[in-house]
């Protein structure tokens, strides 16, 4: 499994643009390429793709969190190159027209035998639990919910290796405590005092930036 970050606040790889939003490239053995969100900023979301050798026509299938802007807003842009794509939805964000598919997501729903969605929590977002030979890595677009909760959705599926993606204002932090690593990024208000309580599993987030289990 390989996540590449395409998106974020903040810059990993010299030569990319950092911005307020998030988007990651989710890569698995077997199994269709995934955008999971497109940022905020189209233009940014397609330079950073090109910097980094993605071809939108390469990616098969679009993972929307939430309908925030800066989780949606580079989707047109996409579109435009490639909308040969399906897309998973959260049952409350309407509106994404003349794409291959649309799928509308409310429950706990299996995408790809490795692929899962814990399903639209709170009536605002779903993340994405992907299944490894070390446990879930669990992707997060901003954590809205509260994060037991997400935890709570993610752990139905096995138990939880790492999250990636966005934490708002999680403050809890000893519900990470099992966790081997984290990767905080984008909205994330509390970067410093996780990587102090966890020196040795925090992951610098970061447009560029790759993680492979």
């Amino acid at each position: 499994m390989k996540i590449t970050i395409v998106y974020d606040n903040d810059v990993w790889k010299e030569g990319l643009k950092a911005d307020w939003g998030f988007s990651c490239l989710v890569e698995i053995e077997n199994t269709p390429k995934i955008l999971f969100d497109t940022g905020a900023n189209g233009s940014i979301l397609l330079s950073n793709m090109k910097k980094m050798n993605i071809d939108p026509k390469s990616i098969d299938e679009i993972f929307i969190s939430h309908p925030h802007f800066d989780h949606v807003g580079g989707l047109s842009a996409f579109l435009d190159i490639n909308n040969n794509v399906k897309v998973y939805a959260p049952v409350s964000f309407r509106g994404v027209h003349g794409v291959k598919e649309v799928v509308h997501v409310s429950g706990p729903l299996k995408i790809h035998e490795n692929v899962l969605s814990t399903g639209e929590i709170d009536n605002i977002e779903q993340s994405m639990a992907i299944k490894t030979d070390k446990g879930i890595v669990l992707v997060v677009g901003c954590s809205h919910p509260e994060m037991s909760r997400i935890l709570t959705a993610a752990s139905q599926f096995g138990k939880i290796y790492g999250i990636i993606g966005g934490l708002h204002g999680f403050n809890k932090f000893d519900l990470f405590k099992d966790l081997e690593f984290i990767c905080p990024t984008h909205c994330t208000q509390h970067k410093t005092e996780i990587k102090k309580i966890y020196p040795e599993k925090y992951i610098d987030g970061g447009a560029g930036q790759v993680i492979e289990i």
